[in-house]
């Protein structure tokens, strides 16, 4: 199971996170992996980057999300692993 955590701290909020929310929601749902993946808001994680969000999958912090890199981060650190630990 992954443990997404998306910041929704004062930066991040103004980076667009609600978007970046609101994707990995629909992600999840189209991949089927709503019992593979907990998705939960987290404040600052002083990462702070001057393009996108912060996400933490399983304590390691990426920074830099936006609408337009999501889909690839969401194929390589989310879904690619996830259908690992299915096999």
């Amino acid at each position: 199971m992954k443990i997404v955590q998306i910041c929704v701290g004062s930066s991040c909020h103004l980076r667009g996170s609600e978007k970046i929310v609101e994707l990995f929601q629909n992600a999840v749902k189209e991949n089927g992996l709503d019992f593979d993946v907990v998705l939960a808001g987290s404040f600052c994680t002083e990462k702070c980057n001057r393009i996108g969000v912060s996400v933490t999958i399983d304590n390691e912090v990426f920074t830099g999300i936006t609408p337009e890199n999501f889909n690839a981060f969401f194929e390589e650190k989310v879904l690619k692993p996830v259908l690992a630990e299915r096999e």
